[in-house]
């Protein structure tokens, strides 16, 4: 299984096909496994697929301070990082984003710091911005611990992330921190600066974010342009795999991949 450190970190990735570079960013519980169904059709239609565990999330490693680390204003630059490092390790010059809800955000603030080398970016569930503190929106989205979910659920949940830790993790999780923080969440300023053409992709009937949060985000970039995926659930790429794969491969190809 390939690993790279990066940053001090094992950070565990795949590659799959050949041609334009595509990497795929993980939601706030997610893992290169949630990807399983996607990323093969990006394959067939030529391109190359890279994704990888964010640090603590999947295979890849944890660090003795990931709780600290989880919850500080530390997690999103330091996942641009742990991204720029990467690509620098496997020797990416430009490439394409799809970011699922939090990888999103990861993906928006890379190609904010480094708009020469993406191409494009998809953001799908992903907020704009909250009325909220993300504890409270938390505790209003997520209210069972890890013990009280369905057992398939819970099944899938250890299957992606192992179960010596899934239990507080996922509790972490639901409470606060990630790339979306601890305070009130907003990215309507950074969103002028995506320079590369931007597709907003959204579900009508997501359980975490209202579908205007989807028109606030497309309002705000410079060359957006917005999907809403109708009678789809806030896991868009899960509820609606082949027209979440229409839209994105749809929009690479207006813009000439």
């Amino acid at each position: 299984m390939p690993f790279e450190d990066v940053n001090g970190i094992k950070i565990y990735y795949e590659i799959h096909g050949d041609g334009d570079t595509i990497v795929v960013l993980h939601h706030g519980f997610g893992c290169t496994k949630m990807w399983k169904d996607i990323y093969p059709s990006f394959v067939e239609k030529g391109y190359r697929v890279v994704m990888y565990d964010r640090r603590g999330y999947g295979q890849s490693e944890r660090g003795a301070d990931f709780e600290e680390f989880y919850v500080s204003d530390r997690f999103c630059p330091e996942s641009v990082k742990e991204l720029a490092m990467l690509r620098e390790i496997l020797d990416i010059d430009s490439f394409h984003v799809v970011g699922q809800c939090e990888g999103g955000v990861i993906g928006v603030k890379y190609a904010v710091k480094y708009p020469h080398q993406v191409k494009t970016i998809v953001v799908s569930s992903t907020q704009c911005y909250s009325t909220m503190s993300m504890p409270e929106l938390n505790s209003l989205k997520f209210p069972k611990p890890f013990r009280d979910l369905e057992p398939e659920v819970r099944e899938n949940f250890i299957d992606w992330h192992g179960a010596d830790y899934v239990e507080s993790f996922f509790d972490q999780f639901r409470k606060y921190g990630g790339a979306y923080g601890t305070g009130f969440f907003d990215l309507r300023d950074f969103l002028p600066s995506v320079t590369c053409p931007a597709l907003v992709l959204y579900p009508d009937r997501s359980s975490i974010f209202d579908v205007e949060q989807a028109v606030a985000f497309y309002r705000h970039l410079p060359r957006g342009e917005l999907a809403v995926l109708p009678s789809c659930g806030h896991n868009t790429y899960e509820q609606q795999p082949e027209e979440y794969l229409r839209c994105v491969l749809n929009f690479l190809k207006r813009h000439g991949y």
